[in-house]
């Protein structure tokens, strides 16, 4: 093992460069072409990639500090193999020998500059060895008029973004590329008109002698992987609709916020200078979520709205105002639907014997002044397999990192009234008998109809039952109430010939469909309750046990 120190590279001249991220910490294990470190200058925004894999053991900078070249950004620890290998692969460039100047000779006096139009394509400057780059904003239009240094097009590489100036003053002929394109270095990128100053050649003028360029490109990486930087003149790509609407973002953040989905123009800066850090983007991604959760956001929590539709252009029509439970009704659907990642479960229970007895109990259901529908040997069974699967009577924490086991069985039950859907709670389901549940049940759904249930009637639910028997139908996907994590959905029961072995037998089979919420449930735990609750509903004898 050797311990060795990563630098700044070279910044192209640039002093005292801001450092505005630090992506790692003591202990993280580096590969080759990680960012160590994201900084910034007047002209670019970039991040400095590791040139060698270890583990780090050491960090010398933080956010707000002011680097140079060559000053010590990590110590990190090599295995020996690899420090070997990479220091075997080291290649020093010797510095290439400098022509002198020759002494300054007298120079006639020349006679008038002339100015000289020409033609000029613009073409894409060194990348740092970055190729098929995004073109994620063009800057210019053919007719602009630019000046030395304005931005034509800005780039995003997965380092750097970075604009590519204007060279020459002039006016803008054509530009060949569009926001979403890809460009590398040397291409052509459109054309422009500039106007030059020649100055007359004298004779007596002496031939031009080769000067070394006033400023090199950034060094090409070393074999050994040293940092490479593109040369042009960059600054970070701003958006810019006014004053207060300016933001900064280095290439992290934006990678950060594509991921996550959000518009960077609606995150609120909190760095020097209207920069935005990943936190930022963080923050607002959270803040959009509390505000589905809450209810705030009923559009889809960033998902493109339907567009308007004008339907009279297509007959008569009449419009009709939501009423209050409906509209409450669609953002409790369209939130629990976004939220909650369903899975939908079908099978039938054989009721045959059920029905049998239950119409066997009319004459002392009627006597005792009760109505005994299929709906409250339901609830029964269902309050019985919560008891005997407690995998389905929980709740998600908001905190998402814990589970609410509940010790209580309330069932909810889905009921179609006059003002919309309504789902009244029948509490402790499983303390209590056929005939009670029966009579507490049309109590409720009378009162719902009536429009006389408190709010009180309507919370607590550990479980809901939505039943379309009478309606018919064959089964469908109920939506979860979270914070429930399960509904279940009673289809039209039908006689159908079952196969006992021998022969098929004339059956009364009753469609049912689970949904559930697979944050909470998975499909063992879901095989489980419903394997419980059809073999209750076939024999209800087992609620006996």
């Amino acid at each position: 093992m050797s311990i060795e120190t990563l630098s700044v590279p070279d910044l192209g001249g640039a002093n005292d460069v801001e450092v505005i991220e630090v992506c790692i910490a003591v202990g993280d294990d580096l590969e080759l072409e990680q960012s160590i470190v994201v900084l910034e200058t007047d002209k670019a925004t970039m991040e400095v990639p590791c040139t060698k894999a270890g583990k780090v053991t050491a960090v010398h900078i933080a956010e707000g500090a002011k680097l140079n070249e060559g000053e010590a950004l990590v110590d990190i620890e090599i295995a020996a193999g690899d420090s070997a290998e990479s220091s075997a692969e080291e290649v020093v460039a010797e510095p290439e020998p400098v022509a002198e100047e020759p002494s300054a000779a007298p120079v006639p006096e020349a006679p008038a500059d002339a100015a000289v139009e020409s033609e000029v394509d613009i073409i894409v400057p060194d990348l740092g060895g970055a190729e098929d780059v995004d073109v994620i904003e063009v800057c210019v239009s053919a007719g602009d008029e630019v000046a030395e240094g304005d931005s034509l097009i800005v780039l995003e590489t997965d380092k750097a973004s970075m604009e590519v100036p204007a060279e020459h003053a002039g006016t803008i002929v054509s530009i060949s590329v569009s926001e979403g394109g890809k460009v590398n270095k040397g291409q052509s990128i459109g054309r422009m008109k500039t106007i030059a100053t020649a100055p007359a050649v004298s004779a007596a003028s002496p031939e031009p002698v080769a000067a070394p360029a006033a400023a090199s490109p950034a060094p090409e990486a070393s074999r050994s992987g040293e940092a490479k930087l593109a040369p042009p003149p960059a600054k970070i790509a701003t958006i810019e609709d006014g004053p207060e609407t300016a933001f900064y973002a280095g290439p992290a953040v934006r990678q950060l916020a594509r991921q996550l989905g959000v518009e960077l123009t609606e995150v609120k800066a909190s760095g020097p200078r209207g920069r935005l850090s990943k936190e930022d983007v963080r923050n607002h991604a959270k803040t959009i979520i509390e505000d589905v959760k809450s209810g705030k956001l009923s559009s889809g929590a960033g998902i493109p709205a339907i567009p308007d539709v004008d339907h009279s252009q297509f007959g008569p029509i009449t419009i009709e105002p939501l009423s209050k439970i409906a509209k409450i009704t669609a953002e409790n659907m369209s939130r629990n639907w976004l939220n909650v990642p369903h899975v939908t479960q079908f099978d039938d229970a054989d009721i045959t014997e059920l029905e049998a007895f239950r119409k066997s109990m009319k004459a002392e259901a009627e006597k005792r002044g009760s109505k005994l529908t299929p709906l409250p040997f339901l609830i029964k069974a269902v309050a019985a397999t919560l008891r005997a699967e407690p995998s389905f009577n929980v709740s998600l924490h908001s905190d998402g990192e814990n589970l609410v086991r509940k010790d209580y069985v309330h069932i909810g039950i889905a009921a179609d009234t006059p003002r919309g859907l309504l789902v009244p709670v029948l509490r402790d389901a499983d303390k209590k008998g056929l005939w009670q549940i029966a009579d507490e049940v049309n109590e409720l759904i009378g009162k719902a109809r009536d429009g006389k249930l408190m709010p009180k009637d309507m919370q607590g639910a550990c479980f809901t039952i939505s039943s379309l028997g009478a309606m018919g139908g064959k089964g469908f996907t109920p939506i979860v109430n979270a914070p429930q994590v399960a509904i279940m959905g009673v289809s039209k029961a039908s006689i159908q010939p079952v196969w006992d072995g021998k022969e098929f037998q004339p059956r009364q089979m009753l469609p049912l469909s689970l949904s559930y919420d697979h944050r909470a449930i998975n499909g063992a735990d879901c095989g489980r309750f419903f394997t419980h609750l059809v073999a209750t509903l076939s024999d209800i004898r087992r609620l006996l046990l």
